[in-house]
């Protein structure tokens, strides 16, 4: 996102732990007062709202740290968002559904059966309350290279599974249309250079797939076929996901000229470029 906004903004990056380069500023959502401070220092026009804990399994078993990050952190940023006339973008999921039919659009009511959902769809009416102007990007599943160490991002923790030759089982009744991030970052910058574009947006692929067809073809893609198993049944003990989780795509077809790409198309472009 950084990358692609850089010919058009001047960029700053918030950084919550590491040392500060000089586009950066230090920022973490869950402090109020470093919220605003953040805010002081960087005077942002346009803001661009990316952290979260998306570890579902964890939300549900750190339900504070959850409700601290995911719901009073994007609370926090949205008033100190609406004090400095910025705009917002607000990077939001489809677990908002439950998952129990094919097709969800921007105006279906959430239904979330986790508790990383509920914190999201929290979040979404505190944005839509405190910031009507805000755009919000419903995700089903957000793909590609992380470029970090330690991230719970789909690819690396497959690439590293796979290359100390683990055998990876992955849930065949799980449907999702991915998005890899690039593509995802261009329908985002496509939206913020419409003044007037506000409200709930979903952004995935043409059509759906599921988690085990997926890593089939990530594993075929990245040299290691054979190492992917079926899971016919969800694991005991982690948080419910929705079987289902399609997001319609009609408003951001109507609104942007970058194609919604086909799954195929996302899964490629998950390796251009990568190390």
């Amino acid at each position: 996102m950084a990358r692609l906004a850089a010919p058009a903004f001047e960029v700053i990056q918030g950084i919550r732990t590491r040392s500060l380069c000089a586009d950066e500023v230090r920022i973490d959502i869950t402090d109020k007062a470093g919220v605003q401070a953040a805010f002081q220092a960087a005077k942002p026009d346009v803001v661009v709202l990316l952290a979260a804990m998306s570890d579902i399994d964890r939300c549900e078993a750190q339900q504070e740290e959850a409700l601290a990050v995911n719901v009073h952190g994007v609370q926090y940023v949205a008033e100190a968002c609406a004090l400095a006339n910025a705009r917002l973008v607000f990077a939001s999921s489809a677990a908002v559904f439950d998952g129990r039919k094919h097709g969800y659009s921007e105006d279906t009511p959430p239904s979330p059966v986790s508790f990383y959902g509920q914190t999201k769809a929290e979040a979404e009416a505190i944005i839509l309350r405190v910031l009507p102007s805000a755009i919000i990007v419903r995700i089903a599943l957000a793909v590609g290279f992380s470029g970090k160490a330690n991230t719970n991002g789909l690819l690396d923790t497959l690439a590293r599974r796979w290359a100390a030759g683990e055998q990876v089982s992955l849930p065949t009744f799980e449907h999702r249309n991915p998005i890899d991030a690039n593509t995802l970052s261009q329908f985002v910058l496509q939206l913020l250079e419409q003044q007037s574009t506000q409200g709930i947006f979903h952004v995935g692929a043409t059509e759906s797939i599921s988690r085990y067809e997926l890593g089939l073809k990530f594993a075929e893609r990245m040299g290691f076929s054979g190492l992917v198993q079926p899971q016919w049944a969800p694991t005991p003990g982690r948080a419910p996901r929705g079987l289902d989780q399609f997001l319609l795509t009609d408003k951001l077809r109507a609104l942007c000229t970058v194609p919604i790409p086909t799954c195929e198309e996302v899964i490629e472009r998950c390796f251009r470029g990568a190390a």
